[in-house]
């Protein structure tokens, strides 16, 4: 299990209970005593909990955390292991990369951060909190260099409006790594909002190549707002329980459609 999938848990338990033991949460995870205390040493450095003797204590502000990024981080994980994984293969050593906010664009994030000694001097423009925030912690001695947009925060931990899209309009990238809320096959690219889905737009308008990670549950799901037509997008990266008619549907409108295979090991970021 990703560390982020451990504080998101832990997160939870603190949301039903004020204080919680490292000995309960390691044992519910199945995870060493060592390896919990890490993180909620994380989570207190980030302001999210409170490090207590043995354990962890609620924050009186944590209720009122925006639950969106907490809530989906650890659903259809495996898929969005698979189509990280299968990401990461596109990204060459020099690129100029863009990540939007979203939980399989994070798990891009967590991949290509264990991989930065051999992917040399590259730069990532995004616009979610939590992708910058991991890769500036990994980075280490690395020459990666990471560009925040800036903007109005949403629940899913990105940046959006105005700001967001005039920082974009300066900025070209080699390649966009987008995560959706939904693939419609007669409406394209879709969100549920407004202000998310036109900074989306922008980076698309920012980009050579644009690549959708989306699991297999965003196929044929249309949102309020259409963020841009199938028309415009490279490559689709999904998970092996995408169903065969979906496969068939979308597969002729994007010049590339892969199916990542799963992945019978986890990266350890821990």
């Amino acid at each position: 299990m990703l560390a982020p999938e451990r504080q998101a848990r832990i997160l939870k338990e603190l949301q039903l209970h004020e204080a919680v033991r490292v000995t309960d949460i390691a044992a519910a995870l199945n995870v060493s005593e060592m390896t919990i205390r890490r993180d909620i040493e994380a989570l207190d450095q980030n302001g999210l909990a409170r490090k207590i003797h043995g354990g962890a204590m609620r924050l009186a502000r944590l209720s009122s955390l925006e639950p969106g990024f907490l809530l989906n981080v650890d659903k259809q994980l495996d898929g969005k292991l698979a189509i990280a994984e299968q990401a990461l293969q596109l990204i060459q050593p020099g690129m100029t990369l863009a990540l939007t906010g979203g939980t399989t664009t994070y798990q891009l994030a967590v991949a290509l951060a264990g991989e930065l000694d051999r992917l040399a001097n590259l730069c990532v423009v995004t616009n979610s909190l939590k992708v910058a925030e991991l890769l500036y912690r990994q980075q280490g001695s690395s020459d990666l260099k990471v560009i925040v947009t800036g903007g109005e925060r949403t629940p899913s931990e990105a940046l959006v409006g105005p700001v967001a899209r005039l920082a974009l309009s300066k900025l070209n990238t080699d390649l966009c790594f987008m995560g959706v809320h939904g693939i419609d096959s007669s409406r394209g690219l879709t969100s549920p909002n407004w202000l998310e889905a036109e900074t989306n737009a922008a980076f698309i308008d920012a980009t050579t190549r644009l690549v959708i990670l989306a699991d297999s549950t965003k196929f044929q799901v249309r949102s309020l707002a259409s963020i841009a037509p199938l028309s415009a997008v490279e490559t689709i990266i999904t998970d092996d329980s995408v169903a065969p008619t979906t496969a068939a549907l979308f597969s002729p409108k994007v010049a590339n459609f892969i199916t990542a295979p799963a992945i019978t090991s986890i990266r350890k970021t821990s």
